[in-house]
């Protein structure tokens, strides 16, 4: 039984060392990887990070009437190129009647200003004649008839002074009334003019809205809002991981999704300097004015994206990113050079700006050499296990 017994065990472990010797005759069997190469170009390289937001004016102007009332006629519509003093539209005055009666009370003072006036006028006018028909005649002195005099003149002066409050008076009621007065002309503040010139981009009112004032408490209803548009600016917003790469008069590249297959030129020309927190980020605000010799007519509000330009290297020797490896204890990058068939030396490598896939190569290499793909994928066997 004992005999058996290890006739049965040595029969295994022979067994077991052969299934072991084949496993490893048909794994050393399979075909070895062979490592393709690529070869450097010479191309243009553009480090770059990108920032949305929209094309808006430089400058925009809100044009707001001088009084409250209702719109009574609109003379133009979003689109119009207008110039400065043009006429945009005509407000009807509803008085109040508080500030009617209160004008119409200042009349009457006014009006009793000038009866005074007139009375003190009148009885200085008296004395002056008399005081001067006995200075003629020697009875009194040039002193007193100098006193009469003053007095007269001083009398006259005042009269003409509540006159002119008089029709103060009577132009402001007419101005609390019906919003003008004679003499005001084209200053009538029941129109409204365009204070520049440029395009009309929107017009927020129609007739018969009510509008109201600008003064210290209230920004007042505007009326039309105009706006140079050949003047543009891109205004965006930058992840705070992005703001330290920029900095102003760095060239932008502007994209406008509405416009296909063109981009625009501007100039970085403004970093906020504080951040706002959007959505758990801070975000920094930045705007660019776009070059003006485009004539192309971007719409105002339009979403773009602007590609800000942080690098550039013309007609250089580019490598894909993904061929060049790192030494593991100096990090210094290198590239593996094919010098035969399936091949390879190492050679340390100097490079310069890159894009994310493509990478500037300063030396180590020519663009003749052929570097190996050192990362590539065994392809996958075949369906049917061969």
């Amino acid at each position: 039984m004992k005999k058996t017994g290890t006739i049965i065990v040595l029969g295994l472990i022979i067994l077991f060392f052969g299934i072991a010797m084949y496993w490893l005759w048909s794994k050393n069997s399979e075909d070895p990887i062979v490592y393709t190469t690529e070869t450097p170009s010479v191309g243009t390289i553009v480090k770059k990070t990108v920032a949305t937001g929209s094309i808006v004016p430089k400058e925009e102007v809100l044009i707001k009437p001088n009084i409250s009332g209702i719109i009574d006629e609109i003379y133009v519509e979003a689109g119009d190129v207008i110039k400065s003093g043009d006429l945009i539209a005509k407000v009807k005055v509803v008085p109040n009647v508080s500030s009617l009666t209160s004008a119409k009370n200042n009349i009457n003072a006014a009006n009793t200003q000038v009866e005074t006036a007139r009375l003190a006028f009148e009885s200085q006018k008296s004395i002056y004649e008399r005081q001067k028909s006995l200075f003629d005649k020697g009875v009194i002195s040039a002193n007193e008839f100098d006193n009469a005099q003053l007095a007269y003149n001083q009398a006259l002066q005042r009269l003409n002074q509540e006159k002119v409050n008089l029709t103060g008076a009577r132009q402001n009621y007419d101005i609390v009334k019906t919003g003008t007065t004679s003499g005001l002309g084209a200053s009538a503040n029941t129109e409204i003019r365009a204070t520049v010139s440029g395009m009309v981009l929107d017009v927020p009112v129609k007739t018969g809205n009510q509008v109201i004032e600008a003064n210290n408490f209230n920004d007042g209803t505007t009326i039309a809002t105009l706006a140079d548009v050949d003047k543009m600016i891109f205004e965006g917003k930058v992840d705070e991981s992005e703001v330290g790469k920029i900095k102003e008069n760095l060239p932008l590249e502007i994209t406008v999704g509405a416009i296909e297959d063109k981009s625009f030129d501007a100039i970085l020309d403004y970093i906020a300097p504080k951040g706002v927190e959007e959505n758990g980020a801070i975000q920094f605000e930045i705007k660019g004015t776009l070059s003006p010799r485009d004539t192309t007519f971007i719409r105002a509000g339009l979403s773009a994206n602007a590609s800000i330009i942080l690098a550039r290297a013309d007609s250089v020797l580019t490598l894909k990113e993904g061929l060049v490896q790192y030494d593991p204890k100096t990090q210094k990058p290198f590239v593996e050079v094919a010098t035969g068939d399936q091949e390879f030396e190492r050679r340390d490598v100097e490079l310069g700006i890159s894009d994310g896939i493509q990478v500037e190569v300063k030396s180590g290499i020519s663009k003749d050499d052929k570097i190996k793909v050192w990362n590539q994928l065994k392809p996958p066997p075949e369906f049917g296990g061969r």
